[in-house]
């Protein structure tokens, strides 16, 4: 059973820098579970508001209903106590309670609520689709507004009344008319996360948005580096923020543009860089090329000291 009740949850999520491990995969694509479970423990030595196992970065399209839960039993044993770990849920409406019981059942603490697969749906669909998500379950939940399943302002603002485990709101879109809608209907009822790739990019001025938290995929490889950032943005030192993006960000996110699905391949290339590597993506994903991979090994190279 968690100690994090939703509310409590919700308060912690938004006091601090946000992350997605990536799953680590062997050679023939099964799930390494002693490396995953190393990583968990690395990530969670450092102050984070939570991490999010088998999410986005952790291709959670990847997985099977049971390797999800594998993955998320891995990271619950593995992280030390008062390290949240946050699970995935998605797919129809039906798979998403099950994946919601099931990160119950793995001890997470909260859920994160992905948009439904290869259907579109009116706000009246979407709101009952998280109404059914947050009734199967006592954890708190994040919904993921991104892709085709992206909340208004006055359905977020339903899903607050009739969901007491409503905690958050992780905007994977971009549209500032929306999230100042919502912020202001809703404030502190929900803590509010960026979740546009990458999200360094975004965190200062969505920090004027009330999001005071986001999820970095960089802190998987470059967690001292990611830290620091975050600790910028939050004290608004647009200097260190400007300078930080310039050295890696910016050349980081343009490697990371040269293909879709990039966003985890890059990941998985930082590790492979500093030491620690994941091993391969799974399809429909594809690596970086030797050549990228050099070349983002150099940039991490010559990268300076976060407090320099």
């Amino acid at each position: 059973m968690t100690d994090f009740a939703p509310a409590y949850l919700r308060d912690r999520l938004g006091s601090g820098l946000l992350s997605f491990p990536v799953t680590h995969f062997k050679e023939d694509l099964s799930f390494d579970e002693d490396a995953y479970q190393q990583h968990i423990v690395r990530l969670a030595q450092y102050a984070v508001g939570g991490l999010f196992a088998a999410g986005g970065t952790g291709e959670f399209f990847s997985l099977t209903p049971a390797e999800v839960e594998r993955v998320v039993t891995a990271a619950v044993r593995s992280a030390p106590g008062g390290t949240p770990i946050l699970a995935p849920a998605g797919y129809g409406t039906a798979t998403a309670t099950q994946l919601a019981a099931a990160a119950e059942r793995a001890g997470a603490d909260g859920i994160l609520l992905f948009p439904p697969y290869l259907t579109e749906a009116d706000q009246e669909g979407l709101a009952r689709h998280v109404e059914a998500v947050c009734r199967s379950t006592s954890l708190g939940v994040v919904i993921y507004s991104r892709a085709n399943a992206v909340y208004s302002a006055d359905t977020v603002a339903r899903l607050a009344d009739t969901c007491p485990n409503l905690i958050g709101y992780k905007d994977g879109v971009g549209d500032i008319d929306t999230m100042t809608r919502v912020y202001t209907r809703l404030g502190d009822r929900l803590t509010y996360i960026g979740g546009l790739p990458t999200a360094e990019t975004f965190a200062l001025p969505y920090l004027e948005l009330g999001v005071t938290t986001y999820s970095s995929a960089i802190f998987n490889f470059l967690p001292e580096f990611a830290l620091a950032f975050y600790t910028a943005v939050r004290a608004r030192r647009h200097d260190t923020v400007t300078r930080m993006l310039t050295d890696f960000v910016l050349p980081y996110t343009e490697i990371r543009n040269r293909r879709a699905g990039y966003a985890v391949g890059i990941v998985k290339a930082g590790l492979t860089a500093t030491g620690h590597s994941a091993g391969p993506v799974r399809p429909p994903l594809t690596d970086l090329t030797p050549a990228e991979q050099e070349e983002l090994t150099a940039l991490i190279t010559k990268l300076p000291s976060p407090t320099g």
